[in-house]
């Protein structure tokens, strides 16, 4: 005798089989959609750095405007760039996670909220790699609710700020969810990092009130707590934890020298 459609056995065998089927569907879909996520979210951050560079525009053909950057890898414990990885392919966050690859971070050493931070990152060069106009920074760190990352362009001077963007973060719409807002990151260019040439530790920062100084910026309007939260990984970022040691190369034009010195040496033989 045919089962009831009621029955409990006939009830689990259709969801059972239901399962399977929507599973085998979602795998098929997540492996073959995957090599186009990837390439999506390689282009999404190539616009984001083309973006903060203030190298795009709607319509822009991403590919071929960021010919103009060159990624290089840089060692944060030194300030000097490396070949041991490929800059095309290299993941710092993945790196960050790899205790052979990243130290642990504690007490005032973590004003961002890394807990761990990797010993080589990318970095973004805008123009002639040698000589760069920009310097395209990724910087990150924890807001209100969760983790902000994003990109700090500097001009090849190793101090003025070109521009800011962060392209994930889960802060509340409206207050601190206005790191988006192109108004408010206008501000930043322009700015400067360092009060004066021998400084060591960043000044920049960001300040209730309205900001009067080269190295302020101002605060988030209803979102102190976000406020703290940039200002905080900036200035991980941009100390000697961070970039630091690379940005000074380019600060004393040792970074320049360098090269012209290495071009000389080759030239000569």
């Amino acid at each position: 005798m045919a089962q009831s459609n009621n029955s409990i056995k006939k009830i689990l065998t259709v969801a059972f089989a239901l399962c399977i089927v929507c599973s085998v569907i979602v795998s098929t879909a997540a492996v073959g959609l995957r090599a186009k996520q990837e390439l999506n979210q390689e282009l999404d951050r190539k616009s984001n750095i083309l973006d903060v560079a203030g190298l795009y525009e709607p319509g822009t053909d991403v590919e071929e405007a960021f010919e103009q950057v060159t990624p290089r890898v840089v060692d944060l414990r030194t300030g000097e760039y490396t070949d041991q990885f490929d800059a095309a392919t290299y993941d710092s966050f993945q790196a960050a996670r790899d205790p052979a690859q990243s130290r642990t971070l504690s007490g005032e050493k973590d004003i961002a909220g890394l807990s761990r931070q990797e010993n080589f990152t990318t970095v973004y060069l805008v123009g002639n790699p040698d000589d760069p106009e920009q310097i395209i920074l990724p910087v990150r760190g924890q807001g209100l609710w969760g983790l902000m990352r994003g990109y700090l362009a500097v001009q090849g001077d190793g101090n003025t700020i070109q521009g800011i963007t962060f392209y994930s973060h889960s802060e509340t719409p409206g207050l601190g969810g206005e790191v988006d807002n192109p108004r408010w990151k206008s501000q930043w260019d322009g700015k400067e990092i360092f009060a004066s040439a021998d400084s060591v530790q960043p000044d920049i920062a960001l300040v209730k009130g309205g900001a009067s100084g080269e190295t302020e910026v101002d605060a988030l309007s209803g979102a102190s707590l976000t406020s703290k939260g940039v200002t905080n990984l900036l200035q991980f970022w941009l100390s000697p934890e961070g970039f630091g040691e690379y940005l000074a190369r380019f600060r004393s034009g040792i970074e320049r020298e360098t090269v012209q010195d290495a071009s000389t040496d080759t030239e000569g033989a």
